[in-house]
């Protein structure tokens, strides 16, 4: 597995001190890597142009953010002289794993901060400047013209990418999310609109999803759309914020259940995609469970023995159950999903 990293990313700066998107969140994840042996062969990228910026953000958005100076974008997001120029190194960051992903046909992980998925075309919001997932997808598609799928894992909707991607029938968007929860998006009932119809997957869950939900929305929703879709390329917008540890949310994914979600990705990659798959890190604000996740994607991804602290299933009775049936309710026009399975008589 390819890492990229930038440690400009370590300078970004929200707001006031106890701010969750910390520097700190890339340092757990680098302390853990080097004790684990993988801190190695670490690519650098560099800041992504203009013209890759203006597929998904529109010109007056980018002027005001690099005219803003610095204080409160809004409530949640604060803009400092040099946040511009770090958003474009993460974007950057996200470009490059993208790019060496789909070249060596090998999994790459870029360790991005700040965070990507919130960004619309006209605006940075929760934590996010400019939408990483959303600028590689766009500069890959431009460049090969095949569909690409991006499988958003956090415990926030993925609005930004959302609504850069809503009309596109080349690119196919996936997101799990505590629902309703910020930002208040992401329900099963949004599917796409004009040609894109189809193409927006919501998987809006309850608190208390963990394991046992995630599991069956792979095997219900998002595996059997995937294998439909054909993608050329996975792009996973990875937030470890779903985990049970996470202060900012209320799904109970454990580790485990994030690499058993990994091992899966990683296999439909292997079997679609010729093995390009990209993961682009979001949200995630315990350090221990953050850095956890990371380094089990590490060992997993290079076939090495890793045991993750936090290894107990959650949610075996699948409480989202009725959550993922409401997905393959909307989305049955669109894709062939089998009827829910029958319990015993």
């Amino acid at each position: 597995m390819h890492l990229v990293y930038h440690p400009r990313y370590l300078d970004h700066l929200q707001g006031g001190a106890g701010h969750p998107e910390r520097p700190e969140r890339l340092a757990a994840i680098e302390a853990r890597l080097r004790a684990a042996g993988f801190w190695r062969d670490l690519l650098e990228p560099g800041p992504v142009d203009d013209a890759d910026v203006l597929r998904v953000h529109r010109p007056a958005y980018l002027r005001r953010l690099a005219a803003f100076g610095e204080g409160d974008w809004d409530a949640d997001t604060y803009v400092r002289p040099e946040t511009p120029a770090i958003a474009r190194l993460a974007a950057g960051g996200a470009l490059l794993a993208v790019d060496t992903a789909w070249r060596d046909a090998v999994p790459a992980l870029a360790l991005l901060r700040p965070p990507g998925h919130h960004a619309t075309p006209d605006t940075a919001m929760g934590f996010c400047y400019l939408n990483n997932a959303a600028i590689a997808a766009a500069c890959l598609f431009a460049r090969e013209r095949r569909p690409l799928a991006i499988v958003d894992l956090d415990v926030h909707h993925g609005n930004g990418t959302q609504d850069i991607f809503i009309t596109s029938r080349d690119i196919l968007f996936i997101s799990t999310h505590q629902y309703p929860h910020y930002p208040g998006t992401g329900p099963a009932t949004e599917t796409g609109a004009g040609d894109g119809a189809g193409h927006t997957v919501n998987l809006a869950l309850p608190a208390g999803s963990g394991d046992g939900t995630f599991h069956l929305a792979f095997d219900r929703v998002i595996e059997p759309i995937l294998r439909q879709f054909r993608p050329a390329m996975l792009l996973v917008s990875l937030g470890t914020d779903a985990h049970a540890r996470d202060p900012l949310g209320d799904l109970t994914l454990s580790s485990a259940g994030y690499l058993h979600l990994g091992r899966r990705l990683n296999a439909l990659a292997a079997e679609l995609c010729g093995g390009r798959i990209a993961y682009l890190l979001e949200g995630g604000y315990d350090l221990e469970a953050l850095a956890d996740v990371i380094t089990g994607l590490v060992a997993l991804a290079r076939g090495e023995p890793f045991q993750p602290d936090f290894s107990i299933p959650t949610d075996p009775h699948c409480v989202g159950r009725r959550a993922i049936e409401a997905t393959v309710q909307y989305q049955a026009p669109f894709w062939q999903l089998d009827p829910a399975p029958q319990p015993p008589e």
